[in-house]
């Protein structure tokens, strides 16, 4: 079974109040500011089985900072005491020979569980291999009101710190297209003023955007007029967060190896604006997915190759449950068995990937072993020791 982007959790205030907006398929969100989301994901639709490719390299796992960010990976996770390890030479289509490191939030679901819980014995694990990583921030309330607060709360942070936060818009219009993270704005024109005001708390300090997870692969439930309203409005975004902050980068959905045919799926990007350098820096896959980071490469790349755009497009992966691969039944919700991937980096070791980002946030349910959306420690647990 093919997994999207699922259940969308909404982060009320710093204090912490969540409100699960939905209770379907589950792939959540975030790390969570003021105001923003958790991790949404969805369930989509089963495509004909692919055969596996090559298996994954080792896993690594370059460091984020110790304490105050959330992170995930997904292949291996390194062993909870371990040092974290140089980071490894900068390759991708970016090759910065100072490359920042990613911002992990100091207010994540995965934070309060370990600042309340500091003599259970999982505590350390759970710390050490997901706590301790950089993680996606989601902002998923289409209510504009305070939303460029919100969003210049997370990239202030992260450029006092000068480190690059990763962030997700999450709210087009008939999101999911119903299904367990349905919801978003009511329409394109309220999604485009929302799109301003998230822009206009960019700041001027590198930011990468994961710009609206399942918008382009899972478009088919939309009319045909529907759908190229949609993509309209989805170049639209790239082109104004881009303008906000010329140091944006902005990535559209691929989907993920386990889904559509590349050429297929570069076709869709195009009409979203993915192939032009105006809106897009390329392509993000394998948001709360499991499918392995070598599938993941070579899909995206046969993506970038099909898409024919500006030669500097790359692609960033998520990696942040992938360790173990996906489970051969194709099962999506919190399944058994899986395992923390490779962790975030900025520095992949591989032509046209930018990074490997940990999108969905481990450890937050998918709904079937919690509340979709919360922070469960047992699915942390099982994740961080692979179980």
């Amino acid at each position: 079974m093919v997994v999207a982007a699922s259940v969308v959790v909404t982060v009320g205030t710093v204090a912490g109040l969540l409100a699960a907006t939905e209770q379907r398929h589950g792939r959540d969100k975030e790390a969570r500011p003021a105001e923003v989301t958790g991790t949404p994901r969805v369930a989509r639709p089963t495509p004909p089985p692919v055969p596996s490719r090559s298996p994954e390299p080792p896993s690594t796992s370059p460091a984020a900072s110790p304490s105050p960010r959330p992170s995930a990976t997904r292949r291996t996770s390194p062993p909870p005491s371990a040092p974290a390890p140089s980071s490894p030479p900068a390759t991708g289509n970016r090759s910065a020979p100072a490359t920042p490191r990613l911002y992990r939030h100091p207010d994540s679901q995965v934070l309060d569980w370990v600042r309340a819980h500091p003599g259970d014995p999982r505590t350390a694990l759970i710390e050490s291999a997901i706590a301790a990583r950089p993680a996606a921030v989601w902002f998923t309330d289409p209510a504009p009101a305070t939303l460029t607060a919100r969003v210049r709360e997370v990239t202030s942070g992260a450029a006092a710190e000068g480190r690059v936060p990763v962030l997700v818009p999450y709210a087009i219009p008939d999101r999911d297209c119903g299904g367990h993270s349905e919801g978003g704005a009511p329409d394109l024109a309220a999604y485009d003023a929302w799109i301003d005001a998230f822009a206009a708390g960019l700041g001027a300090a590198e930011v990468i955007v994961i710009l609206e997870p399942d918008s382009v692969a899972l478009s088919d439930c939309l009319t045909a007029d529907d759908r190229a309203d949609r993509f309209a409005s989805l170049a639209r975004a790239g082109r104004v967060l881009k303008a906000a902050d010329p140091k944006a980068r902005v990535y559209y959905d691929a989907g993920h190896s386990g889904w559509h045919d590349p050429a297929a799926q570069a076709a869709l990007l195009r009409q979203a604006g993915a192939a032009s350098a105006a809106s897009s820096d390329g392509i993000f896959s394998n948001v709360s997915n499991f499918q392995r980071t070598a599938d993941e490469i070579a899909h995206d790349r046969r993506v970038l190759d099909a898409l024919d755009g500006p030669a500097g497009l790359g692609a960033v992966i998520d990696t942040s449950r992938n360790g173990n691969g996906a489970p051969p039944d194709g099962a999506w919700c919190d399944p058994a068995g899986r395992k923390l991937g490779t962790a975030p980096t900025l520095r992949t070791g591989q032509a046209r990937v930018d990074a490997y980002l940990w999108v969905k946030l481990p450890g937050e349910s998918d709904g079937c072993q919690g509340t979709p959306g919360t922070f469960t420690p047992s699915y942390a647990y099982d994740l961080a020791r692979g179980a």
